[in-house]
């Protein structure tokens, strides 16, 4: 089958990306890993000996990158619904985060510990309806922030990636409502014509 206008520009566009020989070049699974990288040289997320997990983490550039930072003395807890190629040092569990029997795996690999910070790039499948994907988006976001109420510890960071438009500002006020601050971030490394943002939120009230 012949490809679309927009499938061709798209393809035209990730091929003379400079974030795609990059993350070649480097050894990351994809372009993403830059906007963790951005976001993380300005806001010190990503220490030596934090416990990190990365939602919706497949195909992995994200906890490669958290992985690297921690170290060794660190731990990165890999969670999707898809098959993610194992990374060395990344504990995956592949499963639906909203299931209680995937929520009680998660819960028993921390070992009665709460995490550091969660981050989360995580998108739904595009239907081509913008209310419908946006609606969608947003949903993602408050399961994330579900599962940071439930896993992060007092004082612990939030860092998700969030698509202007409906239900954008009230999600921004649920974080506002758990975390001490919430600042927005948009990583050179986001496309221009794409309206991603990535929200902060900093401190975990108790």
């Amino acid at each position: 089958m012949a490809r679309s206008k927009t499938s061709n520009a798209w393809l035209q566009e990730h091929v003379n990306d400079h974030y795609v020989h990059l993350a070649q070049k480097d050894g990351y699974r994809a372009r993403a890993a830059y906007k963790l990288l951005e976001v993380n040289e300005k806001d010190h997320l990503l220490k030596p000996g934090l416990w990190v997990a990365d939602l919706g983490a497949t195909p992995g550039s994200w906890s490669q990158v958290a992985k690297k930072l921690v170290g060794d003395s660190g731990r990165v807890f890999a969670l999707d619904i898809l098959e993610m190629h194992p990374i060395h040092g990344v504990e995956f569990l592949q499963g639906d985060f909203r299931e209680e029997e995937v929520l009680a795996r998660f819960t028993e690999m921390l070992g009665g510990r709460q995490l550091d910070l969660v981050i989360c790039d995580m998108a739904p499948n595009i239907t081509g309806n913008a209310v419908t994907d946006q609606a969608r988006s947003i949903y993602l976001c408050e399961l994330a922030l579900d599962f940071s109420q439930q896993h992060l510890k007092p004082g612990g960071n939030f860092l998700v990636k969030v698509f202007q438009g409906y239900g954008f500002n009230e999600f921004m006020a649920a974080m506002r409502e758990q975390f001490s601050a919430v600042v927005s971030r948009k990583p050179k490394a986001s496309r221009d014509r794409s309206n991603e943002i990535y929200l902060l939120g900093k401190q975990k009230k108790a």
